[in-house]
């Protein structure tokens, strides 16, 4: 595909017009370094040359989890030898080093558990929010979210009503997959649907509580399915605006029950540019480190990328899948300006704290 296709396909979405079919083209037969080009035209229009990161933790507080989904390494059965639940003083002590070491930000994730009441996510935002007032939280996926309201038999905006009054600022995009139920079905049959995972986001932005939106690729998906999938988070945001960021990230398929092979980084890139030129209305572009290592992380900077994500003082996920990289500020902001842009510490809000 030459360049000036991907400039008519921006020209195209400026005038309202997505044309679906033009960027399920552009994913299959794209020039990644044509698009990359327009993507990173398109970045340095927003943001000039700056590059946003931010300092949290993952802090998984259970790998118990009852939706069993195919592609995850991460979970367990509640019976199993490995299985665990926190202690809250240990969840307490992995806050409070997060914010000895400079961050601002937790991201709490579970496990679906099935015998945790609502009252136990109350308490614990509490707990975190009176020792640790200066710690952003941005955890639990929608998934989590629709599972605390069906457990308790109260509807999804009482329940994060709830979670907001206890301390939840926002929600991070996970359990979103790709949001093609055919898709969904395969990889994840006891997890919530396209429309719940829509609901659950339409309702958190309605009550003033923005999130992120993720999609994870490589999952035998054709093209015109991640447009798709693109295409509902551009519509949702169009309607409510909430959404802060896009992230792509790839199927990491080690120790998981689907398996497979890995996605390759061009597919990985080309992605990526495209969702810079189709998700016009986000206004942020997380490129990751976390899953494709240090130097494709790097090459997301010119792919349309203007955020790295997080340097993730702890991260578990994806590690049980066998995917391992690590990440320093020094390492992050040499990276950053390794591939000649600005490096800048952020926060939940993808407000700039920090510039090096």
């Amino acid at each position: 595909m030459c360049p000036w296709s991907a400039i008519r396909f921006i020209s195209r979405l400026r005038q309202g017009r997505a044309h679906e079919t033009f960027a399920a083209d552009l994913l299959t037969h794209g020039d990644p370094i044509a698009l990359g080009r327009e993507a990173d035209a398109e970045r340095r229009r927003r943001f000039g040359d700056t590059v946003t990161f931010i300092v949290d933790r993952n802090i998984n507080y259970t790998n118990i989890c009852v939706n069993e989904c195919r592609f995850c390494a991460f979970y367990t059965k509640q019976d199993a030898p490995d299985a665990y639940l926190l202690p809250m003083e240990e969840i307490l002590a992995k806050v409070g080093e997060t914010a000895a070491a400079g961050g601002t930000q937790v991201m709490i994730q579970g496990g679906i558990h099935p015998d945790l009441p609502l009252s136990y996510y109350e308490n614990m935002l509490r707990s975190i929010r009176e020792r640790y007032p200066s710690i952003v939280i941005h955890s639990f996926t929608a998934t989590e979210i629709l599972y605390f309201a069906e457990k308790e038999g109260i509807t999804v905006e009482d329940t994060l009503r709830r979670l907001q009054d206890a301390g939840l600022a926002s929600l991070p995009g996970g359990g979103a997959e790709i949001l093609v139920d055919r898709v969904r079905r395969r990889i994840a049959p006891k997890k919530i649907m396209t429309e719940d995972w829509l609901r659950v986001m339409r309702t958190a932005h309605k009550i003033g509580m923005e999130s992120t939106a993720t999609m994870v690729i490589g999952f035998g998906e054709t093209m015109a399915e991640r447009v798709e999938h693109m295409e509902h988070i551009r519509r949702l945001q169009e309607e409510t605006g909430g959404f802060r960021a896009f992230i792509t990230w790839t199927f990491q398929p080690g120790n998981t029950a689907l398996g497979g092979e890995k996605t390759s980084s061009w597919d990985y890139m080309r992605t990526l540019a495209v969702t810079r030129l189709y998700m016009d209305n986000v206004a942020h572009i997380q490129g990751s480190w976390v899953t494709q290592g240090e130097r494709i992380g790097q090459l997301t900077l010119g792919f349309g990328a203007d955020d790295l994500g997080s340097i993730m003082l702890e991260e578990n996920v994806v590690r049980a899948a066998g995917t391992r990289y690590n990440m320093s500020i020094k390492k992050m902001i040499d990276l950053i300006r390794g591939a000649g842009r600005e490096p800048a510490q952020r926060d939940t809000r993808y407000r700039v704290i920090r510039r090096f």
